[in-house]
């Protein structure tokens, strides 16, 4: 029997990413997307496409999206619909607060945990919970940190029978999200996939249009940028006004805050 994963899958690339790892290292993998009523759900449309062509090329992988949208009218976040706009720059100015969703990685958390923990049990093996956490994690995330994830994950196996079956495999905890694209083009090799039919169907953008392309100037779309040319390859995502104007913000925001 293949060594047992459960991956959140965002749609995004760093998850996206974990998925390649998982599977180019022979793991079986359960992949979660939840709908909470991200302005973004683009990326949920992503990660559908990206399990669709995983399994045309022989890698399948089980797949379930979760609805939370009974929750989109009762979260204070601009993340979510109705909320203010999303903010643009850098994530480490003050005003990108506004994107933290509460509680949103103890929600997912919650639900993953008993899904790892149900195919434990009823396959009698250990399981993997994979994250694509990193050193770059945003403290204005506390969800993010190393103290939450080990209050949870205390909390989990003092609240199960058998929870020590169920661990957390974070393989980029040291690394950046050069190191997690880098790891990718790896993965891409090792699969037989071809990187940019892969990373197309990502999204990293907070506020993409109502088509699907990016935008440059949220921080998350410009962190993704960067870890572009750090690799010096050309994003395949479509971003609005096309990849070079993309590029051209990026490298000029990077040098402000150099």
């Amino acid at each position: 029997m293949k060594k047992q994963a459960v991956l959140s899958l965002s749609g995004g690339m760093d998850s996206s990413t974990v998925l390649l790892h998982l599977l180019a290292n022979d793991y079986e993998v359960t992949a979660l997307s939840f709908d909470y009523g991200q302005k973004h759900n683009v990326e949920l449309e992503r990660a559908a496409e990206l399990i669709e062509y995983l399994a045309k090329n022989g890698h399948p992988v089980k797949y379930q999206r979760i609805t939370l949208q009974g929750l989109v009218s009762l979260l204070n976040s601009n993340l979510v619909k109705g909320g203010e706009d999303v903010p643009e720059g850098h994530y480490e100015e003050e005003n990108m607060k506004d994107t933290v969703v509460p509680n949103r990685n103890k929600m997912f958390s919650s639900i993953i945990q008993a899904v790892a923990l149900s195919i434990a049990n009823a396959k009698d093996c250990p399981v993997a919970i994979a994250m694509g956490i990193h050193a770059g994690d945003h403290a204005i995330y506390p969800d993010c940190r190393q103290e939450f994830r080990d209050a949870d994950y205390k909390a989990f196996t003092e609240g199960n029978w058998d929870a020590d079956r169920v661990a957390y495999y974070t393989p980029y905890l040291n690394g950046d999200k050069f190191d997690i694209l880098k790891d990718g083009e790896v993965c891409c090799e090792k699969l037989g996939l071809d990187f940019d039919e892969v990373y197309k169907r990502t999204n990293t953008s907070y506020k993409p249009t109502a088509e699907g392309l990016s935008d440059y100037k949220s921080a998350s779309s410009v962190e993704r940028i960067e870890a572009f040319l750090k690799l010096g390859r050309k994003d395949p995502v479509a971003y609005v006004d096309g990849w070079e104007t993309a590029k051209t913000h990026v490298e000029k925001l990077l040098a402000d805050h150099a």
